[in-house]
């Protein structure tokens, strides 16, 4: 994955074996896993553009729903209340969708 020219594969396997089990996915136990809130702030731009596939500027909730998957391909959907609870912590304007301000403070908060 792309993910592995910046990240750790050990520290992405990590944060994904550590929510394998369905309602175990929080926002901050994941990113502070992977070490991405020790990561340069292009570093964490660049796993936003990633994470937003449609190029809207966004990490909608569709986009939310395959997260773990951008990471490894055989890892598990998000729930929805596991997507409903990382727009509540991610999404700060309430406007159902996490831009790049919301993101890099959500993983600089981890």
């Amino acid at each position: 994955m792309a993910f592995t020219g910046f990240l750790a594969a050990s520290d992405i396997s990590s944060a994904i074996n550590a929510c394998k089990a369905k309602d175990s996915f929080s926002p901050k136990t994941f990113f502070a896993t992977l070490g991405l809130s020790k990561k340069t702030p292009s570093e964490i731009e660049k796993v936003f553009k990633m994470l937003d596939q449609d190029q809207s500027g966004f990490i909608e909730q569709d986009e939310l729903q395959l997260f773990l998957q951008n990471f490894s391909k055989g890892a598990r959907t998000l729930t929805a209340a596991e997507v409903k609870a990382f727009l509540v912590a991610g999404d700060m304007d309430g406007d159902g969708k996490i831009g790049w301000d919301e993101f890099s403070a959500l993983v600089n908060d981890s």
